[in-house]
């Protein structure tokens, strides 16, 4: 069996057969979309097969992730190996290169992905996979580009399939604090600006900003400029950016830092911009809930109430609104986030079908019910959620019209987890944004 390689490494949890426990949901009940399991089950048996995956989640993301599996080898007779690792990214080269890699692996982000396709340790996507995903993915062909990788002759072909995603384009705010200000939630990026100065106006300050992080101080910064990146610059602009096409200190990327820069003036900022790097991103939603409430607007991704002071529940005491979009500029609705890429590290029979079921409703449904889970797969029945604020984050990723992974995530590990964080800082610090951006692009210079 091929998880027999991964013993002994620190981290690592034993593999598990999902079979191993009940399923979740009774077959036939509920809301779910059966159908889709039937005819998925109806046509494809791999009665003594096994399939080895390998992937980075653990503890609850593994019981969740076995229980969508469980289904899986309930339809097609499989057995599924999955084993989890907190050191996935550096086992999964090991593996490969050895040539002991698993069936399929579950990369957190795409960049390991494109470095594996490049050296043919990934095999290309089943035929017909990137139209399914243009045509039944939210934002479609964003998914595929991110996917889409060179191969070792050079040749582009999509190794990755996307599954359960992350929404970071989120403002969020108390609704008792709108509405005993009456205030309403914006729709465009025009109104949130006309909100932030009506607030100053009224004697309050707006914006609460953290971006203290330890060893990772700046990091909240790359994403609220990423997110102003897609706000102001075609989706082209941004890709010609993340993989450096454009210099970091073209006009485009600084008049992003810019827009971030209105937002950090002393009168929007709790605190005042000059506490805002010192200022801990943990810490910093809290002063929404202050009475009276130090800041009204907090912009962070979908796991800040992990953060939020003990007893506010969402919904109810805090809630969310999209980060808006210009309306003057035309760019859609773009959706900055993350997400989980499935790619095939070892070529079976099982492995293409697994990808199929991936394609099914009930293969995201099942996780959808449960928690920690977003899809941009437009035909699942989102009523299933187990969570309304899922779901309520589910509908801003189905709406988007582009979707674009973390930028910073993407640039090489000395720039985007580096040089991006300390400029941010500095930035914010009053250095100019043209002298930070051409900072940065010094050090991407310097790595090739």
């Amino acid at each position: 069996m091929k998880t027999i390689f991964l013993a002994g490494v620190a981290g690592i949890a034993l593999a598990s057969a999902a079979a191993a426990q009940d399923l979740k949901f009774p077959i036939g009940e509920g809301d779910f979309n059966w159908d889709s399991y039937n005819q998925f089950a109806e046509s494809h048996d791999l009665s003594g097969q096994t399939l080895t995956v390998f992937g980075p989640w653990l503890s609850v993301d593994q019981e969740l992730f076995e229980s969508m599996l469980a289904y899986f080898e309930e339809a097609t007779g499989a057995d599924v190996q999955y084993t989890g690792s907190d050191g996935f990214e550096t086992q999964i080269r090991i593996d490969t290169e050895a040539g002991s890699a698993p069936n399929i692996a579950v990369f957190p982000q795409p960049g390991l992905a494109r470095d594996l396709a490049s050296l043919g340790y990934l095999e290309p996507m089943p035929e017909g996979s990137g139209d399914w995903l243009a045509e039944n993915y939210a934002a479609g062909q964003s998914w595929v580009d991110l996917a889409t990788f060179e191969g070792p002759e050079g040749e582009e072909d999509l190794y990755g399939f996307f599954y359960k995603a992350d929404v970071k384009s989120l403002v969020w705010y108390a609704p008792e604090n709108f509405e005993d200000a009456g205030y309403e939630v914006p729709q465009t990026m025009e109104e949130l600006k006309a909100l932030t100065e009506q607030m100053v106006e009224d004697g309050e300050t707006p914006w609460c900003i953290g971006l203290g992080s330890g060893g990772a101080t700046g990091w909240p910064a790359t994403d609220w400029v990423e997110d102003l990146m897609l706000r102001t610059q075609s989706p082209e602009t941004y890709d010609q950016w993340v993989s450096n096409e454009i210099p970091f200190d073209d006009p485009a990327v600084v008049g992003a830092i810019e827009e971030f820069g209105w937002f950090l003036g002393d009168d929007y900022v709790a605190g005042g911009k000059a506490a805002v790097a010192s200022t801990d991103f943990r810490d910093s939603p809290k002063g929404l809930f202050d009475s009276p409430p130090q800041c009204y607007l907090h912009r962070q991704a979908s796991f800040i109430p992990s953060f939020f002071p003990e007893g506010i529940e969402v919904g109810a005491d805090a809630d969310f609104f999209y980060f808006p979009a210009y309306e003057e500029k035309d760019l859609g609705k773009p959706v900055l986030g993350g997400g989980t890429m499935f790619g095939i590290t070892e070529a079976s029979e099982a492995a293409s079908v697994f990808i199929e079921w991936l394609q099914t409703p009930i293969a995201h449904e099942v996780w959808m019910a449960q928690r920690g889970f977003l899809t941009p797969l437009t035909t699942v029945n989102t009523e299933v959620f187990g969570d309304p604020t899922l779901k309520k984050m589910n509908d801003i990723l189905l709406e988007a019209t582009t979707f674009r992974f973390d930028g910073s995530d993407l640039m090489p590990g000395g720039v985007g987890a580096g040089s991006f964080w300390t400029g941010m800082v500095d930035y914010a610090g009053g250095e100019s944004a043209e002298s930070v951006a051409s900072e940065i692009q010094d050090s991407w210079d310097a790595l090739k």
